[in-house]
């Protein structure tokens, strides 16, 4: 006879070991996720312009540094159905102020060929038309 109290806390156990057995999905464009002070980056690129953006601020050239900071580009909207339409929103990579070009706003994206799709590309346009900004995008 099997008794029911202890088959829980066995099946429990188990799907635990799977989720931490399971390996991590692999980034669809080839970029090694990096994790560094408990900040974790999508990418090599991303993390190397962090730290250049820091040494950026801490020279005073900069201000205001920020990263992964959301615009929203298309509000919700109500459908005839009465469903909600979820908003647009783009996510920049960073966002600074530059001290050499009077405090302005600066918005940057890290970008290699795979990842400059044709959402982004969309994205970037709606950035310029909504909020008037320009995103730089960062090549190496």
């Amino acid at each position: 006879m099997v008794d029911a109290m202890n088959t829980k806390p066995a099946t429990s156990a188990i799907a635990a070991l799977r989720r931490r057995a399971t390996p991590r999905k692999a980034n669809k464009y080839g970029a090694k996720a990096v994790t560094i002070n408990g900040r974790a980056y999508r990418s090599k690129r991303e993390l190397k312009r962090h730290t250049e953006l820091q040494l950026l601020e801490r020279a005073g050239l900069i201000t205001d540094l920020r990263r992964e900071v959301p615009f929203e580009l298309l509000g919700s909207q109500r459908r005839d159905d009465g469903s909600v339409e979820q908003p647009v929103t783009y996510v920049a990579d960073y966002v600074y102020r530059d001290r050499e070009k009077g405090g302005q706003l600066v918005v940057e994206d890290v970008k290699s060929k795979a990842t400059r799709t044709r959402d982004y590309v969309i994205k970037r346009k709606l950035m310029l038309r909504e909020h008037g900004i320009t995103v730089r995008e960062i090549y190496r």
